[in-house]
């Protein structure tokens, strides 16, 4: 899915991010020039990826609620380091490679071990998270349109500050509106199982969106052992 395609051309923008204080390292703050709010804007339901739909068929628990609460995680100094820490390991942690490369299929989303495309080094930093009482709700795979217009996947934290990106590109933790990326659909902080749009000009998925095809939501009825 890194090095994907996709037909629909978008434009690319791209920002200057002011440092926040020093403890939290290198997490960008907004600033009155980005292009849009701090947070992010739903603009309905979305079919979730068929890669996405197959990992939570295999690694279900790594698909549940981990918490009621769907308030924002408070974005404490320790809280946007913690962010930082877990971005800059992972990053470094895991070698970029392909789904094809490392499986033999074009699209396998997984926590992975030692080598991983985009989705996931998301996963992973999201299972990090988790492990260390961040609740599901607060971290979201993300789908968007890179500055190649092609297909990518980071992860949203929705902390008070604003809804932060982690992306295996850059090693710098900034706010959604601080990125060169087109966002398209994200889970909903309501049910991981669920996701969302977050383009206001498409009514659903785009299908040509590489590495991301969408399936129906109602596959997850079928899910055998699925919570």
């Amino acid at each position: 899915m890194k090095y994907g395609s996709v037909a629909i051309s978008v434009a690319v923008w791209l920002f200057s991010a002011a440092a926040f204080p020093v403890a939290a390292q290198q997490v960008a703050i907004v600033s009155p020039a980005t292009r849009a709010p701090e947070f992010m804007r739903v603009y309905g339901s979305s079919q979730p990826p068929y890669g996405f739909v197959a990992f939570c068929e295999r690694m279900p628990q790594e698909c549940i609620v981990t918490s009621s609460d769907d308030s924002r995680f408070q974005a404490t100094p320790q809280a946007l380091s913690e962010l930082d820490e877990i971005n800059r390991s992972v990053n470094h942690e895991i070698e970029p490679a392909t789904d094809m490369e490392v499986y033999g299929v074009a699209e396998y989303w997984t926590i992975p071990k030692t080598r991983g495309d985009c989705e996931d080094y998301a996963l992973l930093k999201r299972h990090r998270l988790i492990s260390r009482g961040w609740p599901s709700g607060v971290l979201l795979m993300t789908v968007v349109r890179d500055e190649k217009n092609e297909g990518h996947a980071v992860l949203t934290a929705r902390t008070t500050q604003g809804d932060f990106i982690l992306d295996n590109k850059v090693d710098v933790v900034r706010l959604w509106n601080q990125t060169p990326y087109h966002y398209v659909m994200r889970q909903s902080y309501m049910d991981p199982k669920v996701w969302v749009s977050l383009d206001p000009n498409d009514a659903s998925t785009p299908a040509a969106l590489s590495g991301v095809q969408s399936v129906d939501p109602s596959i997850f009825d079928a899910l055998p052992n699925f919570p």
